[in-house]
Order: structure tokens, then sequence, then C-alpha cells
């Protein structure tokens, strides 16, 4: 019982630690138990002899204070024998504390390490705030003057702006609309966006050495834009490119 107490409390600072990589990123549980589970295994190495000498502590404590080391003397039981079989159990935890440290700890940490960095370098979740220009959708600057959610679970927008350079030429193409309804997919790899009463303003780049381009207006009462978005799925890296550290031979 110990044991699982000083696991807890050493996986709880760990969380603290690293809880700003991993709010706001939209991970699934089992990506969050999985690290946890690996820092579990990380931990051990110091949550051993913790709990042991705690539970040695209030062990012979216990013992002391209820007076049955004095009954142990008193029928000519050395202390030496009484320790007995807490060292053997030391000795015993001792081996197989080694073999985990020496052939479980070096995987644990191999994963873990590998995991963070794929927390670390995943995209925080799609939260467009009012009058804040969003530009972590990759091609695309989106603002809205107000949003509110609605009961099936899409959000109504107003007064949205909505800037394409996904063709890497710069802000060519620009919508506005009064207002519009975002929803995401099922399986969150794309979001619409249904504008309404808007207008489409498109420069159109000739080929030629000019900075005077065509524009094109396009009226709509109705428009709807799919969003793509692989850059926020969770991917994993290659665990082999972590290899190269002493910590994960």
């Amino acid at each position: 019982m110990t044991f699982f107490i000083a696991v807890f409390v050493l996986v709880m600072q760990f969380i603290w630690l690293y809880i700003d990589e991993m709010l706001g990123k939209g991970l699934e549980w089992y990506v969050l138990g999985e690290l946890f589970f690996y820092a579990t295994a990380n931990v051990v190495p110091m949550a051993m002899p913790l709990a042991i000498l705690l539970a040695s502590i209030m062990t012979f404590g216990n013992l002391g204070e209820h007076f049955e080391l004095v009954a142990f003397k008193s029928a000519g039981i050395s202390l030496q024998q009484i320790m007995k079989p807490l060292i053997l159990f030391v000795i015993i935890i001792s081996i197989g504390a080694f073999y985990f440290a020496n052939n479980v700890i070096p995987v644990a940490n191999l994963k873990f390490y590998s995991l963070l960095y794929d927390i670390r370098s995943q995209k925080p979740a799609i939260n467009i705030m009012p009058n804040v220009f969003y530009n972590e959708i990759d091609g695309y600057t989106i603002r809205v003057k107000s949003k509110k959610a609605m009961d099936d679970g899409r959000e109504m927008l107003k007064d949205v702006m909505i800037y394409n350079h996904s063709d890497n030429n710069g802000n060519l193409q620009v919508t506005v609309a009064d207002s519009g309804i975002m929803s995401l997919s099922k399986d969150k790899t794309y979001f619409s966006i249904k504008l309404f009463n808007g207008v489409d303003y498109q420069d159109k780049p000739n080929g030629k050495a000019t900075k005077i381009y065509p524009l094109s207006r396009f009226y709509f009462e109705e428009n709807e834009m799919q969003i793509d978005l692989s850059g926020f799925q969770f991917k994993r890296t290659d665990e082999d490119a972590f290899k190269h550290d002493y910590r994960l031979l």
C-alpha cells in the first residue's frame, strides 16, 4: 500500500510538471493513459526505496508501541533474528528492482519520451475566439465577431472573415459573411463553415511581373467551405529516432 501511495505522489508531481503541454490539445484519454503508464514505470526506482523505508518504520514502530519487541526479546529472540524476514524480503526486492531498472525502464523511457515529444508537437485543439485572428489552421486565417453554441453541437458565428492563403501566394482570397454555422466532422478530419449573406473577394494573378491583378467579387446567400484538419491529427514518431539517447539504451 505504501508503494502505491509513493507512486501516486510521484506521478502527480510529473503531471504537475507537464500539465501545460497536455492541456488544450484534444488528446484522447488512452493517449494520456499510455503516457501516465510509462511515467509510472519511470518513478518505480524512486518509489520503491521510499516505500520500503516507510513500511519498515511503520511496522517496527507498531511492534514497539505494543511491546511486541519486548516480548520477542523476553523469549530469547535477538533483533537480528527479528529482522531476518525483512532483510530477506529486501534482498528479493533488490534483485527484482535491478532487473526492472536494467530491462524494463529503458524500454519505458523510450516509449515515454517519444510519446511526450509527439504530445509537445501536437497542435492545440481548434478554439476560435471572438475578435481574434485564428491562424492555427494551415492556409487559413479566421476572425469572427461573436460565436454561440447551438443545441445540436454546432456553433453560430457572426461577422465572419476568412483569409485563404492555402496556395502560398499571400492573401489573395478573402471571404466576408454576415453569419455562419461551424461544425466538425465525426472523425474530426475536417470542419465545415456554412456562410450566409457574404462576399468572396479574390485577386487573380496573371503571371506577369505586375502588382495589379484582376479582382473578382462573388456575392452569395449561402456558401459552404470545408477545411482540412489533417494537421491536427495526433501522429506518432518512429521510436528509432530516439534510441541514440543514453537513457533509452
